[in-house]
């Protein structure tokens, strides 16, 4: 089993440090998660260094298991977005509001083409219970009257979104904010 030990703190792809107060402790693979590593090839440690450094820091970001994550093209998407602040009708990184997000992430990672708003994104999806709401389904939010938020979920209650006031990040549905202005949940088939 390829064991890493967290140090102080970490870095990912992205530059950013991560807190070693947010570590677990001993990050395990299982076998079948195991990448062979050439010594003769540095761009083989470099690779599989950011890939696990990737895979870290958002097990630790939504409290699961780093084998959990095997969609590595969704966090590879969020990690390239990380912060990117918020902007109202903004299509790009120096700026890009929540249904710009949401339409850039389904279609990056899930090759699904949505319309353009958070509105006309419900009325594209179909309904589902929030028991039933897995990775890739679309989360959607009364924050100015009617519906007016959307992100991306993730799985045990997080899900990926441009905030308002701190870009692109992670927050968990059960956070009173969100659990307040929850609509529903939504799939694109």
């Amino acid at each position: 089993m390829l064991k890493a030990t967290a140090q102080k703190t970490a870095g990912f792809i992205n530059g950013d440090d991560f807190p070693a107060s947010q570590l677990n402790g001993d990050v395990n693979l299982s076998p079948e998660n195991k990448m062979d590593v050439n010594p003769l090839n540095p761009a083989s440690e470099t690779f599989i260094g950011k890939f696990n450094n990737l895979r870290l820091k958002y097990s630790q970001l939504l409290n699961r298991q780093v084998d959990a994550l095997t969609n590595i093209a969704l966090f590879q998407f969020i990690d390239e977005w990380w912060n990117t602040r918020y902007r109202f009708g903004g299509t790009t990184k120096k700026g890009i509001d929540c249904s710009a997000f949401t339409g850039l992430l389904m279609s990056c990672v899930y090759a699904v083409h949505l319309p353009r708003t958070a509105k006309q994104q419900y009325a594209a999806s179909h309904k589902i219970k929030k028991d039933e709401i897995a990775e890739g389904d679309m989360v959607f939010f009364n924050t100015r009257g009617g519906i007016s938020h959307v992100g991306v979920y993730l799985g045990d209650g997080y899900f990926v979104h441009a905030a308002s006031s701190n870009g692109v990040t992670i927050n968990n549905l059960e956070e009173s904010y969100f659990n307040n202005r929850f609509i529903g949940a939504r799939r694109v088939l």
